[in-house]
């Protein structure tokens, strides 16, 4: 896997921004769309600020949700309530083109098929996303794949539903889907991600984010994140 360091948070924020804009030209350019898949986190809406004044196909992109908390429409809590602020009204993207995790349908076994089935119907079958983003937590969780919960061993679905976690259930992505992307784009800011940065980079696989797959994917991060990992070399 592929390591940059930036000095700050705003400067990681910013080359995320930069790097995923010209993913997505090359996506239209090549294949007439641009499928992106986003985490939530304070540093990833920041690059979805700044991604808004890049150079951006935006009639062409087409962004999903990586996971998400079973919470009510409009909770602080749901990283779609957080996306929208980013987005919509800051970039001229289709509202409809923000593809929203069904958390809220009467069944959520129900609504992760449907979600699985959206994403075929764009993504292809089996779905393949042009860059996935990526966070890291401090329990070495990705996504919504938490340790010691059943939704890691789910091999045979792309979107599965986790038990409580934080007080939420959760509708995940799984190590399936994100790891056919084309990019996978980890972003790890602050010296508390320092240890589970080194797990990540020795693919230890007793942490979830040890299970995606680094052959196409790019961590950026800032110095304190990386400064002992930088310093090794």
């Amino acid at each position: 896997m592929k390591l940059e360091i930036f000095p700050d948070e705003a400067a990681v924020a910013g080359a995320a921004a930069s790097l995923i804009a010209a993913h997505a030209r090359q996506a239209v350019a090549q294949r007439g769309l641009f499928l992106l898949a986003v985490s939530g986190g304070k540093t990833p809406w920041a690059m979805l600020t700044l991604l808004c004044s890049e150079d951006v196909p935006w009639a062409n992109v087409h962004v999903f949700q990586i996971d998400e908390r079973i919470a009510p429409d409009g909770d602080p809590d749901r990283n779609l309530t957080h996306l929208h602020e980013s987005l919509l009204g800051h970039a001229p993207i289709l509202p409809e083109n923000i593809h929203a995790m069904p958390v809220n349908a009467l069944d959520p076994r129900e609504g992760a098929r449907d979600y699985a089935q959206t994403l075929r119907a764009w993504c292809g079958d089996p779905p393949i996303l042009d860059l996935a983003h990526l966070g890291l937590g401090a329990d070495g969780h990705t996504a919504s794949l938490i340790p010691q919960d059943p939704v890691l061993d789910v091999l045979d679905q792309d979107v599965a539903l986790t038990g409580v976690y934080q007080h939420r259930r959760r509708m995940t992505l799984t190590f399936s889907l994100i790891n056919r992307s084309r990019l996978i784009l980890w972003l790890a800011t602050g010296a508390a991600k320092v240890p589970m940065i080194q797990r990540l980079l020795a693919r230890d696989l007793d942490i979830p984010a040890g299970r995606i797959d680094q052959g196409r994917a790019i961590l950026l991060a800032d110095r304190s994140a990386a400064r002992p990992v930088a310093g090794q070399g």
